[in-house]
């Protein structure tokens, strides 16, 4: 199995904050940046705010599995971070999938067959 290329250093992150488009739906907020690598990146921030260590484990465990399935229908050379939400944690997988891939088509980030 591939591994995935993730986001780990602070400045990447803050660069996103800072100069990335984002889009917020009620159950996460992703921060989006064209890199100049040709292969997407993707880093997630999940708040001490929404629980313990296993609900915030839990949450990104979600999310992380929601990106790698849903990564063939992405364009590829972005870098993309995840901002989970309170909301996120009582929420169903499938609804928390279909925020994700709201927010992707509302920054232009699913392929053309898929837009």
């Amino acid at each position: 199995m591939k591994a995935s290329v993730t986001l780990k250093k602070n400045s990447d992150f803050h660069r996103l904050y800072a100069r990335g488009k984002s889009a917020v739906t009620p159950y996460l907020a992703l921060y989006v940046r064209k890199n100049r690598l040709g292969v997407s990146r993707c880093g997630y921030t999940v708040s001490t705010k929404l629980g313990g260590a296993v609900v915030r484990n839990r949450v990104r465990r979600r999310l992380r599995e929601i990106v790698r399935l849903n990564a063939p229908r992405m364009r590829p050379g972005y870098d993309v971070v995840v901002v989970a939400r309170s909301r996120a944690v009582g929420c169903e997988y499938r609804r928390l999938e279909a925020a994700y891939l709201t927010a992707c088509r509302k920054l232009g980030l699913m392929k053309e067959a898929e837009a």
